[in-house]
């Protein structure tokens, strides 16, 4: 009688869902993946998915602070956009230079292509307000809180 092995069972089911994903990817892709993929992976390739640009998202008591790294952008080229409680930045990274053949390279790490990175926000924000400014690759936006979603000073009143 064979002894059962939960770790072996483990691996089955694993090797089941990786194969299921395969098949979705290649069937909505039209083909087999992409890089030996299932799926293709964001905007950075041959890496993982990963969000870009990259954010930290900060706050006071009067606004959200959201500070994107975003080196090599032309800054008229990104749309900050601000819809209920969700930030979105999209745009378009441009190659660094057009006349040097992809074949040619022996390194690529700094893509290149469209992007949307959308943050929910955690308060409420005054969208009629809203600035960004980019400077030395880094994009700050700064979203003030709506009245709202400011914290209140509640005064503390003595019984009798």
């Amino acid at each position: 009688m064979a002894t059962w092995n939960p770790w072996q069972e483990m691996e089955h089911v694993r090797r089941d869902v990786h194969r299921a994903f395969a098949q979705a990817g290649s069937q909505a892709n039209g083909h087999n993946g992409h890089n030996g993929r299932p799926f293709p992976t964001a905007f950075l390739p041959g890496r993982a998915a990963r969000a870009y640009p990259l954010v930290n998202v900060h706050e006071d008591a009067q606004a959200l602070y959201v500070a994107a790294l975003a080196p090599g952008l032309d800054p008229a080229a990104v749309q900050v956009t601000v819809q209920e409680n969700r930030l979105t930045i999209a745009g378009e990274k441009q190659r660094l230079s057009t006349d040097i053949q992809p074949e040619a390279f022996h390194r690529s790490e700094r893509a290149a292509g469209k992007f949307v990175r959308t943050v929910t926000l955690p308060v409420e924000v005054d969208q009629e307000h809203v600035q960004a400014d980019y400077k030395n690759g880094l994009l700050v936006v700064t979203l003030p809180k709506a009245e709202q979603a400011k914290p209140q000073q509640i005064p503390i009143s003595l019984g009798a």
